[in-house]
């Protein structure tokens, strides 16, 4: 539009529209942005209406107000305007879009859901339009799609600062060798809440394993005399939490953090001051903060990461010892171990590998008689596909503590305590760089499946090294030729974990697959592709998301909390520890119970058979199911769900024997049997109904009330079905029925 062209404000020509400053034609007008005098807002014009401010009131303009019976009166009542023209067409303008975080795609297309067939649950709002005056705008001599620009200003300026911040946290580690990534660094820095489409999780996880395997490589070589629980303690001591904290602070990296979502509506141009105020809701005075909020506060008052007026802003501890671990990440990524190692160095850790220690360490090394046992030790190189400089390590990985106490002088546990490092960084390495769109989450789920003392015991029997150990333990050889049995009479095809606690692997078979690694990693003058060559296929298959399986109790709380379930854990000591599991689905009640040597042996072994349970329920998607089967369970469930619950647990229901049982028989026979018990949840919900069924111990019972509920094993089992005022299963012509 010219703006120039048009004609003075006082011309009383009735075909032009009046604004606040100029007259023109209303054609002239469409798409063009204005600004509202009375609110201070930016419109677009879309065209005259058939309304003027004489008109009755509708409620359709800056403000929904219905107490007016016309423009003219609301505008002279609530703002204090007489209106000059009343009589001239009033325009519909659209309010500007208000600016959205387009460095989310979270929030990239908030608010421009377009309405399709059928779907009326949100309508783009910026297709609204109000009814306003034209004597109160004031033309922009700018278009429509140069405005729409300038709202990628505060996205696009705040992703050039946080870069900037990126570079000079950079330039403050000052590691020339490698050019790291402003935008890994970046990445490093970004938490979860900042709601953005990348975040320190995955490096945080790669620089915990880094850190871990720097420290214990440092301390190893620089203390050969000191043993495995002298170096755990010093390693635990310089990778905790609390000290990495403490690092953090010192480096003062709590201002290189990112920690909240960008709000564009904040954002601020140099030297312009903020119309969204965030006043502070602490007592602080001071600028600079390094005190616990609730040391300052009883009751405080503070949004986590959100920075107030003061300039105060509020993280975790935690949050700033990821950001360490995940700048070690970062730095391992862009520039290898030698990178992340210069971090460590500025942060004030001293993990310096140095090529003297790693002579010095190979050269001081015992040299153990191995003549006798050569053989062996050949036949297990053949098995690993390496031979060692060294032999005199390899035996030192094989033998146990118990071999010392009789002849040796040495054992496998200082080399155990390097290699389980070793294998923590060479798993989470080939994980991270194998799964890149894997979310954090699941990457971590994934490591935990791989890193794993049972997983590594597995390893050992599957490829025969437990047949080389040396040890004088009678009882550890039972122990191991039980679980090696166990694992025979199960299916070796598919290498999972086991919930039951009698089938865990004992320790030494997973110490000597880590000592084993330690050992390679000496011998080879510390270089990790060589260990990773010969224990990838020891190790295969490693875990995928495709395959991966969560523990027992995790995929059973999961399963609870996504489909509301209410699950209830109880738990009875004895010579070994009972686990109750009650799952409360939406018309009955499933209990399970097993025994274990822990509390999480005995709930992990309870949680499996639940979850069996719940499967044949038509609730859960077998993990082997097919494709059609699981759309089928998906869309509708199956048509051949099992009517009868014993049924489908194909279990045999117990029969009256003469005389009475044991207290042993009853809890075997009570273990091995789901109990289906129909609560009404219309009243009280699932907490009240398994009140109600005797199952939960109100939180105000007494001591002596609880301790009747909680009772001994025998009687718990015993009384199970009584207490839920259900009838045995009986035997009728050769069919099941159920009271």
């Amino acid at each position: 539009m010219n703006i120039q062209g048009i004609l003075d404000f006082e011309q009383n020509d009735t075909e032009l529209i009046h604004l606040a400053n100029i007259s023109c034609e209303a054609h002239d007008l469409r798409n063009v942005v204005v600004l509202a005098v009375h609110a201070g807002r930016i419109y677009t014009v879309l065209h005259a209406v058939d309304l003027s401010a004489n008109s009755t009131f509708d409620g359709v303009s800056d403000k929904k107000e219905t107490n007016f019976h016309t423009f003219t009166e609301y505008f002279e009542n609530t703002h204090g305007i007489v209106l000059r023209h009343p009589s001239q067409p009033l325009l519909a303008v659209k309010p500007n879009h208000k600016p959205h975080n387009l460095l989310s795609s979270k929030f990239r297309n908030e608010g421009n859901h377009v309405k399709t067939n059928g779907d009326t649950s949100h309508v783009n709002n910026g297709d609204s339009c109000v009814h306003m005056p034209p004597e109160l705008l004031i033309p922009l001599n700018l278009s429509e799609d140069i405005l729409r620009a300038f709202y990628l200003f505060p996205s696009l300026m705040h992703r050039i600062e946080t870069l900037m911040l990126a570079s000079q946290l950079r330039s403050e580690i000052s590691y020339d060798d490698s050019n790291i990534s402003s935008f890994l660094i970046l990445e490093a820095i970004t938490t979860l809440r900042c709601s953005e489409d990348f975040s320190m999780e995955r490096l945080e996880l790669l620089g915990d394993s880094v850190l871990k395997y720097a420290v214990s490589c440092h301390l190893f070589l620089e203390s050969p005399d000191k043993d495995e629980g002298h170096l755990s303690s010093s390693r635990a001591a310089i990778i905790s939490n609390a000290a990495l904290y403490g690092l953090g602070m010192e480096r003062k990296i709590q201002g290189y953090v990112r920690d909240a979502a960008f709000d564009p509506c904040r954002w601020l141009a140099p030297g312009q001051l903020s119309i969204h105020p965030v006043p502070c809701n602490c007592s602080v005075d001071s600028e600079v903060v390094t005190q616990d909020i609730h040391v300052l506060e009883d009751t405080p008052i503070v949004k986590i990461g959100q920075a107030c007026d003061k300039g105060h802003r509020w993280m975790c501890s935690k949050t700033i010892s990821d950001c360490v671990e995940a700048v070690i990440g970062a730095y391992y990524v862009g520039g290898g171990l030698r990178a992340a190692v210069a971090v460590l160095k500025w942060l004030g850790v001293d993990a310096e590998i140095e090529e003297e220690l790693i002579v010095h360490t190979i050269l001081s090394a015992p040299v153990k008689n191995c003549l006798p046992k050569i053989g062996v030790i050949g036949m297990l190189e053949a098995k690993l596909g390496y031979t060692f400089s060294l032999k005199g390590l390899l035996l030192e990985a094989l033998t146990h503590p118990s071999q010392r106490e009789s002849a040796e002088r040495y054992s496998y546990q200082r080399l155990e305590f390097l290699g389980d490092a070793v294998l923590d960084i060479l798993i989470t390495r080939h994980l991270f760089n194998s799964h890149e769109d894997t979310d954090e989450g699941e990457l971590t789920d994934l490591q935990s499946a791989s890193v794993n003392n049972e997983n590594f015991a597995q390893v050992a029997v599957k490829h025969k090294l437990h047949q080389f150990l040396q040890h004088s333990c009678r009882s550890l050889a039972d122990q191991i030729t039980e679980y090696e049995n166990s694992l025979e009479n199960s299916s070796m095809e598919k290498i999972e974990l086991l919930s039951d606690a009698a089938l865990r692997g004992p320790k030494v078979l997973g110490d000597i697959i880590e000592s084993i690694a330690g050992a390679i990693l000496i011998d080879a003058k510390l270089d990790l592709d060589v260990v990773w060559g010969v224990f990838r296929p020891l190790l295969s298959p490693i875990a995928t998301p495709a395959n991966l399986e969560l523990p027992p109790f995790r995929e059973l709380l999961e399963l609870c909390s996504k489909n509301g379930y209410f699950l209830e854990t109880n738990f009875t000591d004895g010579e070994k520890i009972e686990a109750t599991l009650l799952v409360q689905l939406k018309e009955k009640l499933i209990v399970r119970q097993s025994c274990g040597k822990s509390k999480k042996d005995a709930k992990a072994h309870a949680a499996s058979k639940l979850l069996e349970d719940i499967e044949k329920e038509g609730l859960l998607i077998p993990k082997n199911a097919g494709r059609m089967q699981q759309l089928q369970k998906q869309h509708g469930g199956t048509a051949n769900r099992c009517n009868n619950v014993f049924d489908a647990m194909d279990t045999q229901p117990p029969t009256p024997t003469s005389g009475k049982k044991s207290d042993a028989s009853k809890i075997i026979a009570s273990l091995d049997k789901p109990v289906h018990v129909p609560v009404n949840t219309s009243r009280g919900g699932p907490r009240a109904a398994l009140q109600g069924e005797g199952l939960l111990i109100p939180k105000n019972a007494s001591r002596t009330q609880q301790l009747q509920k909680q009772g001994g094993t025998a009687d718990l089992c015993n009384n199970l079905f009584d207490a839920m005022g259900t009838q045995l299963p009986t035997t009728t012509n050769g069919n099941k029925s159920y009271g």
